[in-house]
């Protein structure tokens, strides 16, 4: 099952870091979070992965390009143009990076990714939010629930989509970020999603479809849009104080979300 990961965005509530690279390429202990992002799917054994970019999405190419160079040892040998790798550092990655434009929203840059997972289903998140999630379990909340998209359900302060959940885990209604209530213990979406193909049929906006607005409130509507609870660590990258929070976290060794490290 391929992972697709949303990396397209300007991260502009985190302008301190962002003026010169996406926010996915911030670093969280020297890595980038996408990096951090991918190793949670990598723990559990999806390596597929497909990158949405966008805003200087060179950077992330580069980053990817260079990744055996960068995390390797290595000798240069400047009189015969060679180089010579030691203790290589890899990853068991297969990464695809689809450029989607600089102003697609979520929703358009999703319909890009289309003819690249072969009409399967997929995993989806976003890329600037960690979690100890346990991915097998949510596809098993998935495939259990028989409907087109699963959303990983948590419980931060509110400022994130507020969703309703009644009986059997099915999304009664999903707002994205009302401002009439503050969403402090209500269930928010945390990403990390299971879709099956159907869910192209509701991206009819193009480009301009924002994924959190008429595609999730129409699934919802239909009674296609499950939830699986996460009540473990969720954390959202959106602001600098974020930023060094997780860092903190990370440098500390008391990182929730990096499950290869325990």
């Amino acid at each position: 099952m391929k992972v697709v990961i949303l990396a397209g965005g300007l991260g502009t509530r985190l302008s301190e870091e962002t003026e010169l690279r996406p926010k996915p390429m911030v670093e969280i202990g020297g890595k980038p979070i996408l990096w951090h992002i991918m190793k949670i799917y990598s723990y559990w054994g999806f390596n597929d992965f497909v990158i949405l970019t966008g805003y200087k999405s060179h950077v992330i190419k580069e980053f990817f390009i260079n990744y055996y160079a960068h995390y390797s040892d290595l000798t240069v040998d400047m009189v015969n143009n060679s180089v010579e790798y030691h203790n290589v550092r890899a990853e068991p990655w297969r990464v695809t990076m689809l450029y989607t434009g600089p102003d697609s929203m979520t929703g358009g840059r999703l319909l890009r990714a289309e003819e690249f997972l072969g009409g399967e289903r997929f995993l989806l998140t976003y890329g600037d939010g960690v979690a100890d999630v346990n991915v097998p379990e949510l596809v098993a909340c998935h495939e259990a629930s028989g409907k087109l998209v699963t959303v990983t359900a948590v419980r931060p302060a509110g400022r994130f989509g507020v969703m309703r959940i009644g009986d059997g885990d099915a999304v009664e209604t999903f707002r994205e970020k009302p401002d009439d209530e503050g969403g402090d213990g209500a269930w928010v979406s945390g990403g990390f999603f299971v879709m099956e193909p159907g869910v192209f049929d509701y991206l009819d906006d193009g480009d301009a479809t924002v994924l959190e607005r008429k595609p999730f409130e129409a699934l919802a509507e239909n009674g296609q849009f499950n939830a699986y609870r996460h009540r473990g660590f969720w954390r959202a990258m959106d602001s600098l104080l974020d930023k060094n929070q997780l860092t903190a976290m990370w440098t500390g060794g008391t990182a929730p979300w990096a499950l290869w490290e325990k």
